[in-house]
């Protein structure tokens, strides 16, 4: 059997990976600075991750929702009191598309309309409603396109009251920044006025912290360096450092109703010791704060180099937008220098490290990047 080829592999087979290094089968190591897409986010075969894993699937690998499991409720008591929204509701399921599926349905569920406001260039996932609240015409197929999701331009909140004024929209979905397109934020002010728009309208706002969150930004989520409180937050990736986990967190005034959502792996045995780990090593070792440092100071030393158009993000979530061939400067960075590091078009290059990452690892990158420059 062949594998479906759909993707654009390099030539280039990580075996194994420590802290924010990953190697080959010959030895030769890498400097992870993309993470697997933000997936990694306490670094590869964290030691407290590994045992943590490796004596529950000892125990209890698995088991349906079908039976209590009180590791989905210490997982619940960790992120509460990391992100700091302990009064909302937990669903766990197995990825960020999922959770943004299970959010729409919820917000649907809850308001009874149907229609779903997005902004241009977002990307939400690979799933049906996921893919039609994708701004991205290569993966959404005709049976995805739907009348049902409307884009507006992000920052655009005169467009946005517009269309929620026609009371259709049963909520609105958008990035804490937006990943995908190349490190795009949507600004604390845009998102403040956006909060009061859905209050005002009776309409859910969902933010996607899919790639955003888990402390990238030095916050728990991007959304909280502005101060707002969302109805429904969605997220994956760094929860569990590469196992496969999504979340959706639920503000305590929308009810939960038996049966309205569902999943089979979702929150199993392994998943949750998995993210808990996470979750502890993050705060025993400060990780967010770790991101907010490191992440400053790349973000100054990047400003600082002639003839980049333009360094986004915050934290440990930067774009970096040249006037040549991102593609080609990121093979140069891997084959030639070792380093990974992520895109998003022909100029951007997308920095997504582990939040462990150091100084000294961050410097090594500059003086890289320098120099195929």
């Amino acid at each position: 059997m062949n594998l479906f080829d759909v993707y654009s592999l390099y030539d280039i087979e990580p075996v194994s990976g420590k802290g924010n290094y990953v190697y080959t089968a010959d030895g030769t190591e890498y400097l992870d600075l993309y993470g697997g897409h933000a997936v990694i986010s306490i670094g590869h075969a964290h030691p407290r991750y590994v045992d943590a894993v490796a004596k529950q699937v000892a125990k209890l690998g698995f088991y349906s929702n079908s039976v209590q499991n009180s590791l989905q409720s210490t997982l619940a008591e960790k992120l509460g009191d990391i992100t700091g929204y302990g009064d909302y509701q937990l669903f766990l399921c197995n990825s960020g598309a999922e959770a943004n599926e299970n959010a729409i349905k919820l917000a649907s569920f809850t308001t009874g309309r149907k229609k779903l406001l997005a902004f241009s260039k977002a990307f939400h996932g690979r799933t049906s409603g996921a893919v039609a609240a994708t701004d991205n015409p290569a993966i959404v197929s005709p049976f995805n396109a739907t009348p049902n999701v409307e884009f507006v331009a992000l920052g655009d909140i005169a467009a946005v009251e517009s269309r929620l004024a026609t009371g259709e929209f049963c909520a609105v979905l958008i990035e804490g920044i937006q990943g995908v397109s190349g490190i795009h934020e949507p600004g604390d002010e845009f998102l403040q006025e956006l909060r009061e728009l859905t209050i005002k309208t009776g309409t859910l706002l969902i933010l996607d912290e899919i790639q955003s969150g888990t402390g990238r930004t030095g916050k728990y989520f991007a959304h909280q360096h502005s101060g707002i409180k969302p109805d429904i937050i969605t997220m994956a990736k760094g929860i569990a450092n590469g196992f496969p986990v999504g979340a959706v967190l639920i503000a305590p005034h929308i009810p939960a109703k038996k049966g309205m959502l569902g999943t089979t792996f979702g929150g199993n045995h392994l998943a949750c010791a998995a993210a808990i780990a996470v979750a502890d090593v993050m705060k025993e070792e400060r990780l967010i704060d770790n991101a907010a440092a490191i992440g400053q100071y790349l973000i100054s030393q990047l400003k600082e180099i002639d003839g980049l158009k333009e360094v986004r993000g915050r934290g440990l979530m930067i774009g970096v937008e040249i006037e040549g061939d991102a593609p080609a400067l990121r093979k140069k960075l891997l084959f030639d220098r070792h380093i990974f590091t992520g895109g998003a078009g022909q100029h951007t290059v997308r920095i997504l490290p582990a939040l462990c990452l150091s100084k000294e690892q961050a410097d090594r990158f500059l003086t890289e990047f320098k120099s195929i420059l």
